[in-house]
């Protein structure tokens, strides 16, 4: 799905299903609540089978899933079947890249951002207060690769959480969260280029991230911090 095998390979390890099954080209992930990224079908196969999409519902279905395609925005011939079958597009998302020396070259404030694994109470009440259920956050503990989570700090107050996991060069960081009481004080900065700093730590030279296109507040942010766009991507989804 994305063409970029080494953000492809952290795309995926970084964020894993609870199980998979493969059927017709297609690599199907059981997510047991860890979102749609990992409760969705993607093509694994160039030839995949455009019959095996009603299989792949079907395993959802017995999952007690939602029949839910991952579909890469240049792959017109699966929207195409898959809208013949009945899906919807949605949630076009966007994956963006930076360099992890440029992000971490700025020094950040004293006693702003700390990483610590196994996250602290305090980092799951702020995940649970935003779009990190425990079910997001069982994806984390699933990852088998080098992984920390995040606590932003300001005004003496834990005011974010973020959580970032290294596969090679590329370190991923996914939900981030941050008190809306404190937003627009610099703490999701702060988070991303400690991210790069752990990500260095570990070897990495880039740090990605996946959004929604429709959140343009965060884009403009990683606009701003030097994250360039690579590929995008949307949801397919039917109700059965």
């Amino acid at each position: 799905m994305i063409a970029d095998t080494e953000i492809a390979r952290a795309f995926e390890s970084t964020w894993p299903a609870a199980d998979y099954a493969g059927v017709g080209g297609f690599r199907v992930g059981r997510g047991a609540g860890g979102g749609s990224r990992v409760s969705s079908a993607r093509a694994v196969a160039p030839g995949w089978d455009a019959d095996a999409i009603a299989e792949v519902a079907e395993i959802q279905r017995r999952w007690n899933e939602p029949a839910m395609f991952r579909v890469a925005e240049t792959d017109a011939a699966l929207q195409e079947a898959l809208a013949a079958r009945g899906f919807r597009h949605d949630r076009p998302t966007v994956v963006m890249a930076a360099d992890c020396a440029a992000l971490a070259a700025e020094p950040l404030p004293r006693l702003s951002t700390f990483d610590i694994w196994s996250p602290l109470a305090v980092q799951r009440e702020i995940w649970a207060a935003g779009n990190v259920s425990p079910g997001r956050q069982a994806a984390m503990a699933r990852v088998r690769q080098p992984k920390t989570a995040l606590l932003g700090r300001v005004q003496d107050r834990a005011a974010g959480a973020a959580f970032v996991a290294v596969d090679g060069p590329v370190a991923m960081i996914h939900a981030i969260e941050v008190v809306p009481a404190l937003r627009r004080l610099g703490v999701a900065g702060w988070l991303l280029r400690r991210a790069a700093q752990w990500g260095q730590e570990q070897g990495a030279t880039r740090l990605a991230l996946a959004v929604t296109r429709a959140n343009t507040g965060a884009r403009a942010l990683y606009d701003r911090l030097g994250f360039a766009e690579l590929e995008g991507y949307g949801y397919w989804t039917r109700d059965d």
